[in-house]
């Protein structure tokens, strides 16, 4: 799989392939569900709404709890709540009881653990692959994250879904357990570097308070890291102001059905497992440079055809490349994290990354759908096309040859 890797690796790339694969049937069975309880769009927005909340509560605790704890075991109990959780909600549906509170209770339980899951699963990687091998491995986690949510789990949680409401959450939670079963025979102790205890309730608090305010202070330090950061959560407010309409741009402006809207999210995954296997030799090939400010540039195109195109076909191969810059752009900016972060503070920092980026999710959904209510349904992508070409001029400079050689140097 990785060249000059042990079995850890691959035991790490399956059981995170499998907790991939639960995370994405949930997501897309979830809808599905709230769609059989109520067509009310308050109630079926607001699934999305739990979903993403603890992204913005979680990401930054989560950090300091990651930067205390052996990152395996911890893996392993959030794998096993997650499936905990899901056999609940899949046994109560299909025994025609539940509702809507508790989907929402479980999505926000099985959310909740996907946060902190993520930032640990991040940082355990440079333990168990060499720091040469940081971007190829980066890309077969990102590639397999890829396969499973945006290409397997739709049409298998649509089937699932079909032979009763409760299957795709029991097949999920099944998932989520063969994920725990892998972690639990990797190898070894991942605990975090030693640090100074301090006792009492208000006293650990105070330490934790202060363990977030140290990350994004060194975060905020650190020009490269800071710039990209900001850029993905920038970035994320347009794009999911995009993405939240898609589907109204699929159906008014380019004539498409569901299948049709169906069609143009695989394409846009194609591109993301596309760049995702082949995303070292590309970096390595145009540069990280060429990487950060190419994929600047396909975030504006992006939003220029979606604005001015009424062709499906245009606007499908523009969200294959932009699948394609999403993988690359994920395993320079985490493999930078990886590389120039302290190891003490790679929970922490990560998931300060992580809460700029979620802030920008959320946000972006909603601004989308004012900005189309107020200016029209193409409103949105302007804004992004605009936003897009300042943001590419303003910190072009930042990720010149020097400086990323510099960073890389600085790593070594």
């Amino acid at each position: 799989m990785v060249s000059g890797v042990d079995g850890r690796f691959a035991r790490l790339w399956a059981s995170s392939s499998a907790s991939a694969l639960g995370t994405g049937l949930v997501l897309i069975a979830a809808p599905l569900l709230v769609a059989t309880y109520s067509d009310d769009p308050v109630v079926v927005s607001a699934a999305f709404a739990v979903a993403w909340l603890p992204w913005l509560l979680f990401a930054l605790p989560g950090g300091v709890l990651v930067d205390r704890v052996d990152r395996r075991r911890l893996l392993v109990a959030l794998d096993v709540v997650r499936a905990a959780a899901l056999v609940l909600l899949g046994a109560v549906v299909v025994a025609g009881a539940g509702g809507v509170g508790l989907l929402y209770g479980v999505l926000f339980a099985v959310n909740a653990c996907e946060v902190v899951s993520r930032i640990a699963g991040s940082t355990m990687v440079p333990d168990v692959v060499g720091g040469m091998s940081l971007e190829r491995a980066n890309g077969w986690l990102h590639g397999a994250a890829t396969l499973m949510n945006g290409v397997l789990a739709g049409p298998l949680a649509g089937a699932l879904f079909a032979l009763a409401a409760g299957v795709p959450f029991l097949v999920a939670a099944a998932a989520m357990g063969l994920g725990a079963a892998l972690l639990a025979v990797i190898p070894g102790r991942y605990p975090p570097p030693p640090r100074p205890r301090q006792s009492g309730g208000a006293g650990r608090l105070r330490m934790a308070v202060g363990e977030v305010g140290e990350a994004f202070g060194w975060l905020m330090r650190q020009r490269m890291l800071r710039t990209m950061a900001l850029l993905i959560g920038l970035l994320n407010l347009t794009y999911y102001a995009a993405l939240a309409l898609l589907v109204l741009v699929a159906q008014q402006r380019l004539g498409l059905g569901s299948v049709g809207y169906g069609v143009l999210l695989g394409c846009m995954a194609v591109g993301g497992l596309a760049g995702a296997a082949a995303g070292d030799r590309l970096i390595a090939w145009a540069t990280p440079t060429w990487t950060i400010r190419v994929g600047l540039l396909v975030e504006a195109c992006l939003h220029l055809v979606l604005a001015a195109s009424t062709s499906a076909v245009l606007v499908g191969a523009v969200l294959v490349v932009f699948g394609v810059h999403g993988s690359l752009w994920g395993i320079v900016a985490t493999s930078l994290r990886q590389r120039l972060t302290p190891p003490e503070m790679l929970g922490r920092v990560g998931s300060a990354t992580l809460f700029v980026s979620a802030g920008g999710n959320c946000a972006g959904a909603l601004l989308g759908g004012v900005l189309a209510a107020a200016a029209g349904l193409t409103a949105p992508y302007w804004v992004g096309f605009v936003l897009a070409l300042v943001v590419s001029a303003s910190t072009w400079r930042v990720f010149s040859r020097a400086s990323v050689a510099a960073a890389y140097a600085g790593a070594a």
